[in-house]
């Protein structure tokens, strides 16, 4: 199936072929067509499959169609969780409304108002906004939603996670009532369909890989060490090749900001990127990692669903997340585009109940694999035989669905998802809030 079955316009159809598309996504071929039509869609989607594709283009169509927008009062409005997400969906409408007349800003915090109430006043198509920041704008009233004829809620598992649901309400009730809804997830926990049912009229449903599948293209592996070592080991791996880009994940802030400066005393080249960081800083840090000036980033959870960089080879977990889901937006991070990626975790025997939980998760063991010299004491202890995951009889016969590489896919162009993970070489879905208190605004 090419774009040119889907429906889309001559100028976006000459913007996807500027950019190198040719070949939708899964979501992007079950969901286009539906938004197209002016229906209401509830699409669970990963990370790296191409979903902001999925919504951008058919809603760059119809906005293209309309009047332009007045001041203060955007046509479609995009909630996402992290400023990182909301930076990216931004980029993306960008590029692929190139050769429209549609004007798009953002609206986050970490950053002054004043630019985002110049941008609001002169009038934009799409507003791209994460909740708090935008509730501020609505308190202020230099933002009227009004007139919004579209609305997405981007990553909407995540917000929930983040405590947004208050929020999220505040928004819904400003807006008209005769709009078309879009709702996009990575998981259809009971909170996302109730939250479904409190806004979206009718919807499609749709489903297009296996819930919290991970990705067929990375390489899985645990190193278990003792908890004092484990920064020796994270040290020992980089060094293997320390022009590798590396992407290390940290339970929490201080501790992010701990490793950047343990990294920098090693000679290595780090950043840290999380809630406590200014705006200034985490798109300097992003920017620094994605041209190679630095090569490895230390992040909180709050980036795992924000940061898309083509090729990245490896994902280290310092830290194993509190929450198992959180694993799979990390690695997520990886094996993009075709390429083979890394998921090393690094896991002592305090975080073997979230091993297992993960395990849960996923339907399968992780592969462990001591490395020379960081032996643990003993070997980790997990507490019995693999639990079976919801709806899986023999899990470790479980099977998601297969895909291949496809090559110039939006957002990403990754494979299906789902596959059994190879070995490394050594070289429950509750709404919580993110660790350490970290809210995007």
């Amino acid at each position: 199936m090419s774009f040119e079955t889907l429906g889309l316009s001559s100028p976006l159809l000459r913007a996807l072929a500027d950019l190198g598309y040719t070949q939708p996504t899964e979501i992007q071929q079950q969901a286009i067509p539906h938004v197209l039509e002016g229906r209401d869609v509830l699409a669970g989607a990963q990370t790296g499959t191409g979903k902001t594709a999925a919504f951008a283009l058919p809603l760059l169509q119809r906005l293209a169609a309309g009047t332009p927008a007045q001041s203060k009062r955007p046509r479609a409005l995009v909630l996402t969780p992290t400023r990182e997400l909301a930076a990216q969906v931004q980029e993306s409408v960008r590029e692929y409304g190139k050769q429209l007349r549609i004007r798009s800003t953002t609206v986050f915090g970490g950053v002054g108002m004043m630019p985002q109430v110049e941008a609001l006043r002169r009038g934009v198509d799409i507003l791209v906004a994460t909740p708090g920041r935008l509730i501020d704008h609505l308190g202020q009233g230099t933002i009227d939603l009004s007139q919004v004829e579209v609305l997405v809620l981007d990553e909407a598992d995540r917000m929930l996670d983040m405590g947004f649901l208050p929020a999220i309400r505040r928004i819904l009730a400003k807006l008209p009532t005769k709009r078309q809804s879009l709702l996009f997830s990575a998981t259809f926990a009971e909170p996302i369909r109730e939250l479904a049912q409190q806004f979206l009229n009718d919807p499609v449903e749709i489903q297009v890989e296996t819930r919290n599948s991970t990705v067929a293209m990375i390489e899985h592996v645990v190193y278990p060490v003792e908890s004092a070592r484990k920064r020796d080991l994270l040290l020992h791996v980089l060094s293997e090749d320390s022009r590798r880009q590396t992407l290390v994940f940290s339970r929490t802030k201080h501790g992010a900001d701990r490793l950047v400066r343990q990294l920098e005393a090693a000679g290595h080249r780090a950043a840290a990127i999380h809630g406590n960081k200014s705006q200034g800083a985490r798109t300097k840090a992003l920017g620094d990692f994605k041209s190679g000036r630095i090569t490895t980033l230390v992040a909180t959870d709050i980036a795992a669903r924000g940061i898309d960089i083509d090729q990245l080879p490896t994902v280290i977990n310092f830290d194993l997340p509190m929450v198992a889901e959180d694993y799979v937006h990390r690695i997520g991070r990886t094996g993009r585009n075709g390429s083979t990626g890394h998921a090393i975790s690094l896991v002592s025997q305090d975080e073997a109940g979230q091993l297992r939980d993960i395990h849960r998760l996923i339907g399968r063991e992780i592969p462990q694999q001591t490395v020379p010299g960081f032996e643990p004491a003993q070997a980790l202890r997990l507490g019995g035989p693999l639990p079976r995951p919801a709806g899986s009889a023999r899990p470790q016969q479980r099977r998601g669905s297969s895909g291949r590489p496809g090559g110039g896919r939006p957002g990403g162009g990754r494979p299906g998802s789902g596959g059994t993970a190879k070995p490394s070489s050594p070289s429950a879905s509750q709404p919580r809030r993110a660790q350490g208190g970290e809210r995007a605004r």
